[in-house]
């Protein structure tokens, strides 16, 4: 994938992201930019910033008052009630692509039943390879079968 594909894509996220960073609680413009250049690494131009700000509060998902930020008076952003609900439909909407994405390379615990995405445990126990999220879990499972024992 090329870098101006993977920016054209990054950009169609931006709005997404930036109404994540306001569901957070309320902010300015600059602060915005700033978490999301922390967070994603890649720069976002206010140019995509203020417009997408401004549709927002006219379709009134987002208010804003004038708030002292050092020396000067910032517009600091917050959603309306309609605005977190409007985000409260698109993250189960991410959530269940990201499910459908990662749910086939989850392995369950064999122990308390945690999803463990990577990074899990696993040992052998009776001839068959078991899934555990960390070491003790699978001490607790061990444990309670020679318990029931």
């Amino acid at each position: 994938m090329s870098s101006k594909e993977i920016d054209e894509i990054v950009s169609d996220f931006s709005r997404f992201y930036i109404l994540t960073i306001l569901y957070e609680g309320p902010s300015h413009g600059y602060s915005i930019i700033s978490k999301f250049k922390k967070r994603i690494g890649k720069e976002i131009s206010p140019s995509l910033i203020y417009p997408f700000l401004k549709q927002l509060e006219q379709k009134g998902m987002v208010r804003y008052s004038l708030k002292p930020v050092g020396a000067k008076k910032k517009k600091v952003f917050e959603l309306t009630k309609k605005g977190k609900e409007l985000c409260t439909q698109l993250f189960k909407r991410f959530s269940a692509l990201v499910s459908v994405a990662i749910e086939p390379t989850m392995s369950i615990c064999a122990n308390c039943g945690c999803k463990v995405y990577e990074g899990g445990y696993s040992e052998v126990i009776d001839n068959k390879k078991m899934a555990f999220c960390c070491v003790h879990c699978a001490e607790s499972y061990k444990q309670e079968r020679l318990e029931k024992h």
